[in-house]
């Protein structure tokens, strides 16, 4: 399991299971073990069988191509969740302007300071147009209300599980 940026929530329950081969990579992270640029996933083609990239892609320079070494690199059969953050109300398309570079005017149109766009309810055919299967998966709406609540989860939210046929 190639695990993008990694948050330090997951790492240690990620590490102590004996049956994953964990890799954590990041091109600026201490916590990483492969230092990558993600634009250049420094692995053999069809070389890992999961994939878990958490709020990455608003950030990088060409969202693209990033999913596109993903999908390279992950094993026919292989999956991955490719999480983005959703700021509402959602556009139908993805916005994204190179010439926005101050800080306050990207976290007026793009949520937030660092990102470089702002995705859309066209996310799903972007993971598509690089050659991802793409299941969205709606656990927290099948889910109790009152389980919602307690782990804070955020309501409504599909989980983007990608898959590499």
């Amino acid at each position: 399991m190639l695990h993008i940026a990694p948050e330090l929530c997951f790492i240690d329950r990620f590490e102590a299971l004996e049956n994953l081969d964990y890799i954590t990579g990041d091109i600026e992270s201490p916590l990483a073990k492969v230092k990558m640029d993600i634009h250049k996933i420094p692995f053999e083609d069809n070389s890992i069988d999961i994939i878990f990239c958490n709020h990455v892609l608003e950030h990088v320079e060409d969202d693209l191509k990033a999913m596109s070494e993903m999908h390279r690199v992950l094993k026919p059969g292989g999956w991955a969740i490719l999480q983005i953050p959703w700021f509402h109300p959602i556009p139908a398309v993805t916005l994204e302007d190179d010439s926005i570079t101050h800080p306050k005017e990207r976290e007026k149109i793009f949520g937030q300071d660092d990102h470089v766009r702002l995705y859309g309810k066209d996310y799903p055919d972007r993971l598509q147009s690089v050659g991802f299967h793409v299941i969205e998966e709606k656990l927290v709406m099948e889910m109790e209300n009152s389980e919602v609540e307690r782990y804070a989860l955020p309501k409504g939210e599909i989980i983007y599980r990608v898959a590499k046929v």
